[in-house]
């Protein structure tokens, strides 16, 4: 006898229920695999929860495109950086904090350290230390140039510290509402003062507040060598910028704040991170932590707001910006981000960590660099 159209539509409905479950039933009770079988997992002592804050999440995961840059200029190691072994992520905060301020010092070019004498650089030089002019602010605000503060609305925030640092050609006018309009110092790197196109010298934003330069030294921390090797050859330009602008506090970062830091990012990370110096954001970090009592960095550690938008003032989108190609800037942020004394919501809401200066901790002076080991 057949079956009507009817019954044969049902009984059709009936299997494919049917296999519908039995698919689901084999999901379920299948073991997971990692999205990404190519990923290097590691796990780090982060405390952000990953329904939270996608960027660091436990376990943390390195991108491909990050281990290819770190492969890569660890083949060329431009610095001459030397291979590292002892690694861990098991500090306290405590101890993070005291290994920075034992280790890693305000250090500036000093009239007569080495090439950099004679006359031309005893009157470019500053006499003043940075420290005798930054002082002791209360509160810091280290405000980087990241896409995710666009339409932030932490202006007034910003502006509500006591110091604020800046970096390269970042602009306030236009985006007040966003990111202020204070500035007492900006750290730029030799490449922006030696560039015609960025105008170093005319500028109203390179005369404001206290100027800091670094550009990338040999990790030998050789002054000579360095002299001799620059990266950029911002020396003429540094000393016409001081013969212009004679009142303007102008510093050179040493290349021993640069090496000793890079020494500790990469001693607190679990895999060989890029053997390069660390990236102007980072450098400014420890700059206000060595002067300031509580310092609140924007956007180094990214929020709810991340993007691809490498600037809050240009178009430009590339992932490197967030997290790092020639700079160990994924390190960095991890490091950043377990120095953190704040609220995790400020950072995911925020993008606001909150950092204690050197000057809250009272450390044993007995912790040494693997350098005078």
């Amino acid at each position: 006898m057949s079956r009507s159209p009817q019954q044969t539509l049902k009984t059709f409905f009936y299997i494919f229920i049917f296999v519908i479950i039995l698919l689901l039933t084999f999901y379920a009770t299948s073991p997971r695999l990692p999205l990404s079988t190519k990923r290097l997992t590691l796990p780090w002592p982060l405390r952000m929860t990953p329904r939270l804050h996608s960027f660091l999440q436990e376990p943390f995961q390195i991108p491909n495109e990050v281990k290819y840059s770190i492969k890569m200029y660890k083949k060329g190691n431009q610095f001459k950086v030397p291979q590292r072994t002892n690694k861990s992520t098991n500090s306290s905060l405590a101890e993070l904090m005291c290994t920075l301020k034992n280790r890693v010092h305000l250090s500036t070019v000093k009239a007569g350290d080495g090439p950099f004498s004679g006359e031309k650089w005893e009157r470019s030089l500053p006499k003043q230390s940075l420290q005798e002019t930054l002082g002791n602010p209360k509160t810091c605000a280290v405000v980087t140039s990241a896409g995710a503060l666009r339409g932030s609305s932490l202006g007034k925030d910003i502006d509500s510290h006591d110091a604020v640092i800046r970096f390269n050609s970042a602009p306030m006018k236009g985006y007040e509402r966003d990111v202020g309009k204070k500035t007492t110092v900006r750290i730029v790197n030799s490449q922006l003062v030696v560039s015609e196109k960025k105008k170093f010298f005319q500028d109203p934003r390179y005369r404001t507040g206290v100027l800091i330069i670094w550009d990338p030294a040999p990790y030998s921390r050789d002054l000579d060598e360095w002299y001799k090797h620059h990266d950029y050859n911002f020396h003429e330009h540094y000393h016409e910028y001081r013969k212009v602008h004679p009142e303007q506090p102008f510093y050179i970062i040493s290349p021993s704040m640069q090496w000793d830091l890079w020494d500790v990012i990469q001693e607190n990370s679990p895999v060989d991170i890029q053997p390069n110096p660390p990236s102007s954001g980072m450098l400014g970090i420890i700059v206000m932590m060595s002067v300031c009592k509580n310092i609140s960095v924007y956007e180094f550690v990214p929020s709810r707001r991340k993007t691809e938008l490498c600037h809050y003032y240009s178009s430009d989108r590339n992932w490197q910006c967030t997290q790092g190609h020639y700079h160990p800037l994924l390190f960095e942020k991890s490091l950043v981000q377990r120095l953190n004394r704040g609220e995790e919501e400020d950072v995911l809401e925020l993008g606001k960590v909150t950092l204690d200066g050197y000057s809250q901790y009272t450390c044993p002076d007995t912790m040494q660099s693997e350098n005078s080991l």
